[in-house]
C-alpha cells in the first residue's frame, strides 16, 4: 500500500517545538492494519514525557493569548492552507495507519479537519 507514500522511519515525539526520542527511549513499530506491512517506528511517551508535553503547552499559552484574534486566524488559515495542499498524501498515511478506506480519510476526515480550522478563523473575525 505504502510503496508510492514516503514515511520517515523513525518517528517522535513533538514537544516544546522539537522533536525527541522518549524520555526513556521507549519505542512502539507502528503497521498497517490492512495488510500488515510495517509503517515507522514511533517514541512511546512516558508520564514525564507527557507532564513536559502539558508543561510547554501552557509556557506557550503565556504568548499565544497575548496575539490578536486577527494573529490568530492567520495562523489557524495557514495551518488549513498547508493541510489542504497536503490532502491527498494525509489521506493515505491516515489509510495506511488505521485501515480506514481511503475514500473515507480523503473525503471525510482530512476536509472536515480542515472545515474545523476555517470554521475557528471565521470565528475570530
Amino acid at each position: 500500500m505504502s510503496e508510492h507514500v514516503k514515511l520517515q522511519e523513525k518517528y517522535g515525539l513533538y514537544i516544546n517545538g522539537e522533536f525527541r526520542d522518549a524520555s526513556d527511549g521507549g519505542t512502539f513499530k507502528s503497521y498497517c492494519p490492512a495488510d500488515g506491512e510495517y509503517l515507522a517506528t514511533c517514541a512511546a511517551a512516558t508520564k514525564e514525557d507527557v507532564d513536559e508535553a502539558v508543561k510547554g503547552a501552557w509556557a506557550a499559552f503565556k504568548t499565544w493569548k497575548k496575539t490578536t484574534p486577527k494573529q490568530r486566524a492567520a495562523i489557524l488559515r495557514e495551518v488549513a492552507d498547508v493541510l489542504e495542499k497536503n490532502k491527498d498524501y494525509l489521506a493515505m498515511v491516515e489509510s495506511m495507519d488505521n485501515g480506514k478506506p481511503i475514500r473515507e480519510t480523503l473525503n471525510i476526515d482530512i476536509p472536515l479537519s480542515i472545515d474545523h480550522f476555517r470554521y475557528f478563523v471565521c470565528q475570530l473575525h
